[in-house]
């Protein structure tokens, strides 16, 4: 969709699912009416249902997805689509075939001997031309097959026999529409009516009409065919069948891109129906291609279908249909593809004059080659000399044909029946490469570059006797990739008559405004890298005391190492990541309302102007052209960074192919079924390469300086004698491996090959790991050519048993060594001559600089005055000082020299991309399980040849230690906890509240404070301490926590997980479980800054709503302040529970330990017993206490009224007791 519509594809995209939409809600609509309305089996109404639910979701989803189709998003979108249509045809496919299929059956003596299967729903017929099946009421071409088991497999695609049939399937009460798609001109035979019996259907029909036709297939040439033979090769011929008859072309020997050229005639054709419709579809040609065998029968290769080009008797032959062109057809062998064939075929109408009107078949017969007739020249493409020279460079990884090994191989090249052969390698095991490099012939090819026929690499091995054995052979399809194209000299990059400036120090901003968006050659141009001078700045302003951001100091250089650049680098990759994305959605918003204005014709002069001038000012607030990746660095920390890869180095500079090609040898008959790979028929890799071109030679490369016709186009190319090579591996890490124990876990650990050197790095493996960091540096000596593929793996440890292979990653170092890109070590960022990014490679900047002038033969380096340097036209200004350890200054060339490399793809001619410093990620795989990767594993190689100065020692990239560090958290108090617990004698909330914290990953290690018992308001008093020691990473923000996973554990599992410290509030309860009341977690990099006062703590500070300052305890090492604690209601909706007075105090371990403190309140430095309220007490520890606050606070005018009541009645019973007695002794006078 994207390639044919030519524009706005969005637009059509929008409207296919506008429509796929609509469709689902009209099913949906009409299942319902239809629904209880027929008679259906269980079967039928819950597949219904199912294609109801489908379909309803399927429009839903459709709908959402219109909205979101842009410009930049029709891909990813696409692909969306492409899964609806794949389910649309899952749910048309019926369970259960309620109507049988048609089988057509070829029979011979009573036996079944082929047949073929119609679908019964492919031929319905329908009134309504949407419900009409695909075939129903048209003229079919059936290929019958061999039944049983014999139809499958190789066997089973050759065809038994062709039929063309024509089918119709419907009701009775349509049968008369069943001749409906006939062709015309024919007359019904009908049976003899009798009684009661239908006319219908005729018992045969009768063609009045018949058309003579001649075909001429023009078959020129097939590519990429089929392997049949086991030498990796075919004898390919080509059969084609039309209508009733068949021809064959030549066989041609040993070959998997036949050139045929020939013309086969097919006279006498007599087809019938109308000749406007024979001329709109005519019946198609079938080509089957196979492989001759001097015993046995002929293999099956493949097969295609064409339609001819029809010219009626009353058409004249001639421009624009006639003569056709030739055109590539995809030969099929089963469902994979096996090649294409390039042929051309027309059929031609026999007038009433006959042969006579046809136009001649031009060209003799082909003498040579038997009564072959060539294709004419009007068909034939038209032929020039060219010239092509092949490098050969040398021969890798042969494996033995015949058990024996390859000792004498020699390449031959073949194209267009033209060819050359290597020089012969005498002894393959010392050195695998050609003494003659660059060999080339002339042949004839086609001007049209798609018609090239294809060239063929074949190695073979000479043995004794003048034995010649195949060992594998190559196929290149298509050549243009080797063409040479002259470059184009009036582009800006060639022209030298002016000066571009690059430069690497600040100017007038004024200049800078004038300067920047001037890129033409002829003029300077100022691409700006504002670093050093940048820096400079920043540092006096911090001297003068302005007030920057924590955040932003400049980072200890002695605190700095590889890893501090390494992370540095990958939030820059995300960072650019994020930009892309963003960019990209501007971008297409632009181009949206261009698109609109471009159509309304509304851009005039004006708006021009003004948008001229909108441009103009973003390009001077945007970073200039040459920052690039610079850009996001400016606003972060000052740490030089390299590049992170997210993929394959190879993928980024073409697989560091820009000279010097391999190409895979293969030898076998490819494997039938679909999961064969290629690989398993690779027998070893050829290294040179091609390049084609018109002969004569072009003057402009013919007259160069230092032109050496021996080298021919390759000039310039280095020496292939061996040579000896230090190679530096460097590990980081690994990501996403795959689980090799049962336990889901890895125990990985890195081994490497190089030639006959195998390191195992056994004893450092990593416990229980799937994203282990590895942070090793392995050297190796090796020898180029005998030894240049490095294979890297990870394998699993075992306790017991050979340790198991979880994935490899193998890395052709001879190509990366000789490319121009210049792989062996990456160019850093900056030069320094220590501290964490001192320069790796042995040779300095203005060495490497010099060496690839004199390479390219480009005029220079010119350095001076200082910090200045010209390359060519390219001039580079940047510092002409650099600090030494002791912070000495010292003039220098080198920043200017490495510039110039970071810059060098603009210098004109020679220009090419410079491997940066780099860390790539490749992916790992296991033979074992092909095509599913493992893994990813990032590294880096460096390479030194021997015979240059000795590199310094490897650069330390082991992976950090964890520091140890101690946290202390003193909860001080809480306020506002909810309260649970109600009085049993006085029914009053309250709440025994304690507080428990923890850090994340260590929750067994949790602590508690005491319990403030009977807290009436929610307030509690702790003065409580907590201690936490812990190890922590900072560059990655992760606390490192060792521990064995389980008792049968043979050893301890590191994990990492964030630093955070985890505050909940409970009520404390004796006859049952504690009740959780609320919680906040802090993660100690960025948390809220605690409140000053419990007033002005809120919910807000824990949920975000609200910008309040984050700090982080590793910056500032004591905070001490109020936290708000939340927990869900039922409606699952966040509530403020409490809020807790705390203070961390964050010490390292060697500051812990000169000044200890005590857990809780003991000693050393013991904490204060909090001033708790009388009413925190314990009930059955303080009987009077519970009766004074429980009773007596609430009941106590109760209490007084009931006692002066007591002793009132008291008093009366004692009155009443002693009156009788009193009131007897007054009466007795006693």
């Amino acid at each position: 969709m994207i390639k044919t519509e030519k524009s706005y594809p969005e637009r059509r995209l929008r409207g296919v699912l506008e429509e796929l939409s609509c469709g689902c809600y009209r099913f949906l609509s009409l299942a319902d009416k239809d629904q209880g309305h027929w008679s259906c089996t269980r079967l039928d109404r819950e597949r219904l249902k199912s294609c109801m639910r489908e379909l309803e979701s399927m429009g839903q989803q459709a709908k959402t997805l219109r909205a979101q189709v842009k410009r930049h998003t029709v891909r990813d979108k696409l692909r969306l689509c492409q899964n609806f249509l794949h389910k649309l045809r899952f749910l048309a496919d019926e369970p259960q075939h309620s109507i049988p299929d048609v089988f057509i059956w070829m029979m011979s003596n009573n036996k079944r001997i082929a047949y073929a299967r119609v679908p019964s729903k492919d031929l319905l017929f329908s009134i309504v031309e949407e419900e009409l099946g695909k075939d129903c009421a048209k003229v079919k071409t059936l290929f019958l097959k061999l039944p049983g088991k014999r139809g499958f497999g190789s066997a089973g695609w050759t065809v038994q026999a062709k039929l063309e049939l024509y089918l119709w399937l419907g009701l009775s009460k349509q049968r008369k529409d069943f001749l409906c798609g006939l062709p015309c001109g024919f007359e019904e035979v009908k049976a003899a009516q009798g009684s009661g019996l239908l006319a219908f259907p005729p018992t045969s029909l009768v063609y009045t009409k018949k058309q003579a036709f001649q075909l001429r297939a023009h078959m020129y040439q097939a590519r990429s065919l089929f392997a049949g033979d086991s030498s990796g090769l075919s004898d390919p011929f080509a059969r084609v069948f039309f209508i009733n008859q068949s021809q064959c072309t030549e066989v041609l020997n040993e070959t998997l891109c036949p050139t045929w050229d020939q013309m086969l005639v097919f006279d006498n054709l007599e087809l019938y129906g109308e000749a406007h419709e024979l001329r709109d579809d005519p019946p198609i040609i079938v080509i089957e291609i196979y492989d001759q065998d001097s015993m046995g029968k002929t293999d099956f290769i493949g097969r295609t279908f064409a339609k001819p080009l029809v010219k009626m008797a009353d058409e004249a032959y001639g421009p624009p249909r006639f003569p056709p062109q030739l055109e590539y057809y995809q030969i099929y062998r089963g469902n994979a593809t096996a090649g294409d064939l390039l042929a051309a075929f027309e059929l031609l109408q026999i007038g009433p004059a006959g042969k006579a009107d046809l136009p001649p078949i031009n060209g003799p017969v082909d003498t040579d080659r038997g009564p072959i007739m060539p294709v004419p020249m009007g068909i034939r493409p038209v032929l020039s000399k060219y010239r092509i020279e092949v490098l050969f460079w040398g021969l890798r990884d042969l494996k033995r044909v015949n058990l024996a090994q390859v000792d004498r191989p020699r390449v031959d090249i073949e194209c267009a029946g033209k060819g050359v052969q290597s020089s012969l390698i005498h002894n393959y095991k010392k050195n695998p490469n050609f003494n003659t490099l660059v060999k080339c012939f002339e042949v004839y090819l086609p001007e049209n570059e798609l018609l090239h026929p294809p060239l063929n690499i074949r190695v073979v091995d000479c043995r004794a006797f003048g034995r010649y054995t195949l060992v594998g052979s190559h196929t290149v399809s298509s050549l243009r990739r080797f063409i040479y194209r002259p470059p184009d000299r009036s582009a800006p990059t060639w022209n030298t008559s002016g000066e571009v400036v690059v430069n690497m120090e600040p100017e007038v901003p004024v200049k800078k405004l004038e300067t920047m968006v001037k890129l033409d050659a002829t003029s300077d141009a100022v691409i700006k890298v504002d670093v050093a001078e940048e820096e400079k700045e920043r540092k006096k302003k911090k001297k003068k005391g302005s007030s920057e951001e924590p955040e932003e100091e400049e980072p200890d250089e002695s605190m700095l190492d590889w890893w501090s650049k390494y992370f540095a680098s990958i939030d820059t990759m995300k960072e650019q990541l994020r930009q892309q994305e963003a960019s990209g959605i501007d971008l297409e918003e632009k181009e949206e309302m261009d698109n609109t204005e471009g159509l309304k014709g509304l851009m005039k002069g004006k708006e021009k102007a003004r948008a001229a001038k909108e441009e103009k000012k973003k390009r001077t607030q945007s970073p200039g052209p040459g920052q690039g990746s610079e850009a996001p660095e400016k606003k972060k920390s000052k740490i030089d960074e390299l590049k992170v890869y997210p993929k394959e180095l190879e993928s980024e500079f073409d697989g560091f192919e820009d000279w010097l090609h391999t190409f895979n040898l293969l030898r076998g008959k490819t494997g039938d079924d679909d999961g064969a790979t290629e690989e398993d028929r690779i027998v070893g890799r050829f290294k040179g390469s091609l390049c084609v071109y018109k002969v004569p030679l072009p003057e402009d490369v013919s007259r160069e300086a230092g032109y050496d016709p021996i080298y021919g186009m390759f000039q310039g190319i280095p020496s292939n004698d061996p040579i000896n090579v230090l190679v530096r591996v460097y590990v980081v890490r690994a990501t996403d491996l795959h689980p090799a124990d049962i336990n889901g876990k890895a125990d990985p650990y890195i081994a490497i090959r190089l030639g006959k050197t195998d390191i195992r790095d056994k004893e450092n493996y990593i416990s229980k790991q799937l994203n282990p960091i590895f942070g090793k540096s392995f050297d190796i000596e090796a020898s180029f050519p005998m030894e240049s593929m490095l294979t890297v793996a990870v394998y699993d440890w075992d306790l017991v048993g050979t340790d198991d292979l979880i994935g490899e990653t193998k890395i052709d170092l001879e190509n990366r060594f000789y490319s121009k890109h210049r792989a062996t070590c990456g160019i850093a960022q900056t030069y320094s001559t220590h501290g964490y990014n001192i320069w790796r490679d042995p040779m300095k900047p203005s060495q490497i600089l010099t060496r690839l002038c004199k390479e390219g033969k480009v005029d220079g380096p010119h350095f001076g005055p200082p910090g200045r340097v010209k390359v060519s036209n390219r001039v580079f200004t940047g510092p002409s000082e650099i600090e030494d350890e002791n912070g000495q200054r010292k003039s220098t060339e080198e920043h200017v020299a490495l510039l110039a490399l970071r810059y060098w793809e603009d210098i004109p001619n020679v220009g090419c991309r410079l491997v940066p410093e780099h860390v790539e990620t490749r992916p790992l795989l296991n033979p074992d399980k092909p095509g599913i990767e493992q893994g990813r594993l990032e590294l880096w190689v460096d390479m030194f040849p021997m015979d240059m100065p000795a590199p310094g020692t490897p650069l330390d990239i082991s992976p950090r230690k964890p520091k140890k560090y101690e946290l202390r958290v003193i909860v001080w108090n809480t306020d506002e906890v909810v309260l649970e617990d109600d009085d049993f004698f006085t029914g009053e909330k309250s709440s025994d509240i304690f507080v428990r914290g923890w850090l994340k990953g260590q929750q067994e290690d949790k602590q508690d404070t005491d319990v403030h018992y009977h807290s009436l308001t929610g307030e509690g008093n702790f003065n409580w301490r907590y201690l936490f020691p812990f190890d922590y990473l900072a560059a990655e923000e992760k606390i490192v926590i060792s521990k064995k996973e389980s008792m049968f554990s043979w050893d301890e599992t590191e994990y990492k997980i964030p630093a955070r410290l985890t505050l909940q509030i409970w009520d404390a309860d004796h006859f049952s479980a504690d009740d959780f009341l609320g919680a906040i977690e802090l993660d100690l990099n960025r948390f809220p800054r605690g409140a000053k006062t419990a007033k002005q703590c809120s919910m807000e500070m824990a949920t975000g709503e609200v910008d309040v300052p984050l700090a982080s305890i590793f910056k500032q090492k004591r905070i001490k302040g109020w936290w708000p604690l939340l927990a869900r209601n039922e409606n699952d909706e966040f509530e403020l529970t409490g809020k807790v007075e705390a203070e961390l105090h964050l010490l390292t371990a060697e500051e812990a330990e000169k000044n200890p403190v005590g857990l809780a309140r003991n000693e050393p430095d013991p904490l204060e017993k909090p001033n708790w309220p009388d009413t925190s007490f314990i009930w059955f520890l303080n009987p009077l206490k519970s009766a004074h606050y429980l009773l007596w606070r609430t009941y106590r005018w109760l209490i007084i009224k009931i006692v002066l009541a007591l002793l009132g009645l008291l008093m009366l019973g004692l009155f009443l007791y002693s009156l009788p007695g009193y009131m007897v002794k007054k009466l007795l006078g006693a």
